[in-house]
């Protein structure tokens, strides 16, 4: 663990006109942050997929069973399935912003390169673009 220790010592994260520099504290706190997140969403993404597994079993028999049954395990397993998605999404955002924090490249916006901000990334660690340009993005 003395790599990560050291890497967030040498890290600088970019930051906005106007904000604070990153303390060390902060910037280990941001990373450990990224690093539960991925970990919180694989155990969750595991839990749902082993709940989908059994609502794809219990609803593969819809012979002689009651229309509004099958209905409400349809609906289950879609909500389900939406919700994986949902939680594979995040875990790839939170990976990706965990390899660019590695790489030396966090806090930048993908997209235009300027800093994201301070405290969006505090808030949203895995952010990847600043708010100008994922709003942009959001209205395609």
């Amino acid at each position: 663990m003395a790599t990560s220790k050291t890497k967030v010592e040498q890290t600088v994260l970019p930051v906005r006109e106007g904000e604070e520099p990153w303390t060390v504290e902060e910037v280990a706190e941001v990373r450990e942050e990224l690093v539960s997140e991925i970990e919180r969403m694989e155990k969750a993404i595991e839990v749902t997929e082993a709940e989908l597994a059994g609502l794809m079993r219990e609803g593969s028999d819809g012979a002689g069973r009651d229309p509004a049954d099958v209905g409400s395990s349809n609906f289950e397993r879609d909500q389900e399935m939406s919700l994986a998605q949902n939680a594979r999404e995040m875990l790839d955002q939170s990976r990706l912003a965990l390899g660019l924090f590695d790489k030396g490249q966090y806090g930048l916006c993908e997209n235009c390169g300027k800093p994201i901000g301070k405290a969006r990334l505090q808030a949203f660690p895995r952010a990847t673009m600043c708010v100008s340009c994922k709003q942009r993005q959001e209205r395609r």
